[in-house]
């Protein structure tokens, strides 16, 4: 990795750690000169407009869900349950480090149009990567007819993250993991097939609770 490039994914850490508890996007390019420490000519380099660092926060946080992902195909043979516990495990993330819920601003055709060339190709790549992940495991599950099953799913993932978070939903609660895996399953039109019980949850949560009281 480059100088540049460790640079720029130091500046959107720091980003993502400034956005923290927010419900809009009201970090700006000035924000982050005290926050990193680094001078405004380097910041405002890295991001030429404030839609540019919008769109390179978005890329982040969509490359470290494509990281998981890997995880995730290496950790469930089953797709369902792959598909199921990689989302569950992405709300959890969100709702233990109270993030910015990134789906609230991206994607958006008219910041995309705004952002320089370079960052506008980067979220282009990874977010077309990662719902293609999305997708190809959707019809890997089983494709029914009838409706969009992955613009449903889409539309429902984006909506539920607000909500938890709007609410102020809690990381460690089994039936919200069971509750929206449920509805992720009838959405995509299996609702015979099993997912995983609400005691199922408990466990994976408990297993993860070390990690979250390291962070």
């Amino acid at each position: 990795m480059s100088n540049w490039q460790q640079r720029e994914s130091y500046l959107t850490d720091i980003a993502e750690r400034c956005l923290r508890g927010h419900k809009s996007f009201d970090l700006r390019r000035s924000h982050l000169v005290e926050a990193s420490q680094i001078s405004k000519g380097t910041i405002y380099n890295h991001f030429p407009s404030e839609a540019d660092l919008v769109v390179a926060v978005a890329t982040a946080h969509y490359r470290k869900r494509l990281e998981r992902a890997a995880v995730d195909d290496s950790q469930y043979s089953d797709n369902l349950k792959r598909f199921l516990m990689h989302h569950c495990w992405g709300l959890r993330d969100d709702l233990l480090y109270d993030r910015f819920i990134i789906s609230r601003v991206m994607p958006n055709v008219e910041l995309l149009q705004q952002a320089t060339d370079d960052n506008r190709a980067a979220f282009e790549q990874v977010y077309g990567e990662y719902i293609k992940w999305n997708n190809e495991l959707i019809q890997s599950v089983g494709v029914v007819e009838g409706f969009n099953r992955a613009e449903l799913v889409a539309n429902y993932l984006r909506g539920a993250l607000i909500n938890c978070d709007d609410a102020n939903k809690q990381y460690d609660d089994a039936s919200l993991y069971y509750q929206f895996s449920y509805a992720l399953t009838q959405l995509m039109g299996h609702s015979d097939k099993r997912i995983p019980k609400q005691t199922d949850y408990a466990i994976w949560l408990a297993g993860l609770e070390p990690a979250a009281n390291a962070a």
